[in-house]
């Protein structure tokens, strides 16, 4: 008994220098924040939402196209041809700007319109948007984080809100049980419910990565914390999510930090890939299960911060872009930047890259038509028949009782020859890039935004391409970005130098 009470003592005392340790910081924070002109970030975001409150009437004006940003949502509208962009973060390399503009493209007219509402959310990056078409068309928004303009506060939020496409109102939706404040999270709408899973909480002084799952019933209005089954996903933030056309959902990539001596962390990038599903075994089938899995296909360098699109049927999956961090040493970071083009086959769980295929004019269509007469018939047939045997063969890569996955026969998403491929190479894509948006509308991909370093100098986009999904022949600037028009008032590396001179820590971007 004399043993318990020692040890219930020391808790006490534990949770006393805690105390006085965060006190402190507080008290650091305070003085730091009045030599800078700042108020404390809670003051900040509660003044936001006074002032959003004050709003009683809808205004819809047509605007010239969003700014620069990057960790924004952007979406295909439910019911119309129009994209929706909504949020994200721009930095000069002095000042930190965070938004909750929420944009409409019109495809037909090329223009955008920014809709201002009522007591709507606070300024977010990071956070996730889902649409439906229920009750006309709905958005919903959960999570995200604000950070203040000098960067030495951050808030990420747990708040929950639906938008009403038709009436243009925003209510911010009460319901316990539901996710932590976090950022860099993923969700995705299956049925009538929405998923969430991972994401990351950075208070400057500790940070924590997730993989836990919740639903949203979006009948009931009731978050439900689920406990899957099975050896679940490391934490992670700035995964790729997609739910599967049975009702699946896949999990790729994302990043993480692990702390490997005082002061010092480590980021990692992930490149494993899991399956969330009901349970089999369950008869209530209300119990989920966890699986790891290996996608098959090409192969391709893990990256993070890249984006991923369902197409409509839930068949394919598309990216472009990414990161690779590449660690010199504890303090110099550098990162390989894509501007790579990939498809994700839902059904057969493959990677493949896309490959464009350049226009051909009228006579290059019948010199090729004359080679393909031309070429030996029989040898042709050979080789096809070859081909379809080996394209048929499948092969089991999981068998547990409960999923079985199966890599299928390959496909093709283009027919290219030698010269076909050389010429792809070649033909024009977006830069490097990101964290930026993805959204298809009626079989058109369409990319907005993100951000490249160079050195220390980043390079924030507002720019707007568009390929056709079915032709894949090039890709289609409807913004050309000038990057010499960029605000950049500093470099971050500079900044942090400048701290640590002054013996202050200097925190890394985190990937949403």
């Amino acid at each position: 008994m004399g043993k318990k009470s020692k040890d219930k003592k020391k808790g006490k005392g534990a949770e006393k220098t805690q105390a006085k340790t965060d006190k402190k910081l507080s008290n650091k924070l305070k003085k730091e924040l009045k030599d800078l002109g700042e108020d404390d970030i809670e003051n900040i975001i509660a003044q936001i939402e006074k002032e959003e409150k004050k709003r009683l009437q809808v205004t819809e004006i047509q605007v010239d196209p969003p700014s620069r940003r990057l960790n924004f949502t952007f979406i295909n509208h439910p019911l119309k041809d129009q994209l929706i962009l909504f949020g994200g973060e721009f930095y000069n390399g002095q000042k930190t700007f965070v938004y909750n503009d929420l944009f409409f493209y019109s495809i037909q007219n090329n223009t955008w319109s920014l809709i201002k509402a009522p007591a709507g959310p606070p300024p977010r990056c990071g956070h996730q948007m889902v649409a439906t078409s229920a009750n006309n068309g709905q958005l919903w928004v959960f999570g995200g984080e604000y950070a203040s303009p000098t960067q030495t506060q951050f808030y990420h939020y747990k708040d929950l809100w639906v938008y009403y496409i038709e009436s243009k109102q925003w209510e911010k939706i009460l319901s316990p049980d539901g996710p932590s404040a976090r950022s860099g999270h993923r969700m995705v709408l299956v049925k009538k419910q929405i998923f969430l899973f991972g994401g990351f909480h950075d208070n400057l002084r500790d940070y924590k990565y997730f993989n836990d799952v919740y639903s949203f019933d979006l009948e009931t209005y009731k978050w439900k914390k689920i406990e899957p089954v099975g050896t679940p996903p490391a934490p992670r933030s700035g995964c790729c999510m997609v739910p599967l056309k049975d009702g699946k959902i896949l999990i790729y990539g994302g990043y993480s930090k692990e702390k490997i001596k005082k002061d010092v962390d480590k980021g990692k990038i992930h490149s494993d890939a899991f399956l969330l599903a009901l349970d089999k075994h369950d008869p209530t089938q209300t119990k989920y299960k966890w699986q790891q899995i290996k996608l098959g296909g090409q192969n391709f360098s893990p990256r993070c911060s890249m984006p991923i699109v369902t197409s409509v049927n839930n068949t394919l999956a598309y990216c472009y872009g990414g990161v690779f961090d590449t660690e010199e040493d504890e303090e110099d970071i550098s990162g390989m930047f894509f501007n790579e083009f990939y498809y994700l086959d839902l059904e057969k769980l493959q990677w493949h890259p896309v490959n464009l295929v350049k226009k051909k004019t009228k006579d290059e269509k019948i010199k090729r038509r004359k080679k393909i007469e031309n070429t030996d018939n029989e040898n042709s047939n050979d080789k096809e028949v070859v081909e379809v045997e080996e394209s048929m063969k499948s092969t089991t890569i999981s068998d547990d009782g409960v999923f079985k996955v199966t890599i299928g026969p390959s496909i093709k998403h283009n027919d290219m020859s030698t010269n076909d491929a050389e010429e792809s190479i070649n033909l024009f894509r977006p830069s490097p890039r990101i964290n930026s948006g993805l959204a298809i509308n009626r079989g058109f991909l369409y990319l907005y935004g993100g951000m490249y370093e160079e050195g220390d100098k980043q390079f924030t986009y507002n720019d707007l391409y568009r390929i056709d999904l079915k032709k894949l022949d090039e890709w289609g600037v409807i913004i050309d970005d000038d990057t010499s028009k960029m605000e950049w008032l500093g470099s971050e590396s500079e900044s942090c130098e400048e701290s640590e001179d002054e013996g202050d820590d200097c925190s890394d971007m985190e990937t949403d």
